[in-house]
């Protein structure tokens, strides 16, 4: 099998079974929120994120990431303090611990000894013959008032030792959605095959393992002309090419020229972040060399 055959075979999403087992967990996690009782005075919205939302999802990272997100609370911030009225949100009783309590209550009550809660944000319900794994993060409304009127909706998840971050599943969804059209549904094949490489690569020891929203976001940032080249070989090369050249040096001053997450809110690179400028052109040159892709 050449170059081209390998790399189409990559751009397929997870296999039929694969997802009828995805599909399985997402329902029986939903099905172990409602009917745990304590729960049914809050009002949550459950829904899918990440990799399996996204469909870019492939088998050696097949889990399922589910928000549980409590809209009785809502956080907010400005953009100027005071500009604008803003309501005092309701809060209540549901504080992230209490909140964090009675999701893990309710998912070892459907899943006893499959709940793994050593990690700081997510809820692991480990996999079995018929489901994959799922990390079920609870989270609350957050709202960024802009002093134009805009709101940009989100969510906060708060880790175990108090600290929080904001995510934006939906802006990832919609984004991702639009650059696959705009790309004749070639963004999301490309993102399949750069985590399939990556996998190649790890398998075969000659790259540590990365995270595949980081691959994802990689591709995200190529310009639409380098994913819509007529094979999948030109549009791999060109996607490392450009990955290994604009990532060569610091941090741009310009925020203009600043790579992006997937949600065009967040900056790909800063201090806080798992991951550096460093690691994309690391992970470039490695899969260029490992394709054999030429000087």
């Amino acid at each position: 099998m050449d170059i081209e055959d390998i790399l189409k075979s990559w751009t397929s999403p997870s296999s039929d079974s694969e997802q009828t087992k995805q599909d399985r967990t997402e329902r029986m996690v939903r099905a172990a929120l409602d009917a745990h009782p304590p729960l049914q005075s809050c009002s949550l919205t459950v829904y899918a994120k990440g990799s399996y939302a996204n469909n870019t999802n492939v088998r050696a990272d097949s889990d399922v990431d589910i928000a549980v997100q409590c809209t009785d609370c809502c956080y907010w911030e400005e953009q100027s303090p005071g500009a604008h009225p803003v309501a005092t949100p309701y809060k209540g009783e549901w504080t992230p611990a209490k909140l964090r309590k009675e999701v893990v209550a309710a998912l070892q009550s459907k899943f006893p000894n499959q709940v793994d809660i050593s990690g700081s944000t997510a809820i692991q319900v480990t996999a079995s013959a018929a489901r994959v794994d799922a990390d079920v993060v609870p989270c609350f409304t957050h709202r960024y008032y802009y002093d134009s009127g805009h709101i940009r909706e989100g969510n906060r998840v708060f880790a175990k030792d108090g600290s929080s971050f904001n995510n934006y599943p939906a802006q990832q969804l919609a984004n991702g959605r639009n650059k696959n059209l705009d790309t004749s549904h070639r963004f999301k094949k490309s993102v399949r095959i750069l985590k399939r490489l990556e996998n190649a690569m790890v398998e075969d020891g000659v790259h540590v393992e990365l995270p595949s929203y980081f691959l994802e976001c990689l591709v995200y940032n190529c310009p639409n002309l380098v994913l819509s080249r007529s094979t999948w070989r030109a549009t791999v090369a060109g996607v490392l090419g450009h990955i290994w050249n604009s990532l060569e040096g610091p941090e741009p001053d310009d925020s203009s020229k600043r790579w992006m997450e997937v949600n065009d809110v967040k900056w790909l690179f800063h201090s806080s972040q798992k991951w550096s400028r460093n690691d994309g052109r690391h992970f470039a040159k490695a899969a260029w060399n490992y394709l054999g892709l030429g000087t």
